[in-house]
């Protein structure tokens, strides 16, 4: 990645069921003045769109892709099989197995194409979307001091003592 490249996290997601979760991922971004898009994608109702997608993300400035997916999740690997860019899963919970299923199927990649794996659900979101910062605040100093302040005051927000 460039230096003081103004990268963009793209947050996909397999259905419109989904963004419950992943609307989690654009409220933290936009906290740390990070820039987003995001879209419904799915890798198996729209694999043509999945395509299109991961195979221009490089040439559209997108510095990571958090996807979000549920029950066979295959829309974060899928992604990161078509581009360099780091892909973020996001197991969503499911009904039948509350997203274990979601989490086992992002997280079992085979080796070569890795995809980074968080917690199922709503604590997923919000930690990708701070990974996802993390990651752009290598190439912008703003996002940086950003994720710092907002580190720093979720540090001085824990009480030192229960009233």
């Amino acid at each position: 990645m460039k230096k003081n490249k103004s990268f963009k996290v793209s947050i996909v997601m397999g259905s419109q069921s989904d963004y419950k979760t992943m609307q989690l991922v654009e409220k933290t971004l936009k906290k740390i003045g990070v820039s987003f898009e995001t879209k419904i994608i799915s890798a198996h109702r729209t694999p043509k769109r999945m395509y299109e997608f991961a195979s221009n993300a490089e040439k559209n400035n997108i510095g990571v892709i958090v996807a979000g997916a549920g029950g066979s999740a295959h829309l974060p690997g899928m992604i990161a099989a078509l581009t360099p860019i780091p892909v973020l899963g996001v197991p969503i919970e499911s009904k039948k197995l509350k997203g274990l299923d979601s989490l086992l199927s992002i997280a079992q990649m085979p080796k070569g194409i890795p995809v980074g794996t968080l917690a199922i659900g709503e604590d997923g979101a919000i930690n990708a979307a701070l990974l996802a910062a993390a990651i752009i605040s290598n190439t912008n100093s703003n996002i940086k001091k950003n994720l710092n302040n907002l580190r720093t005051q979720q540090t001085k927000a824990v009480k030192k003592r229960p009233k």
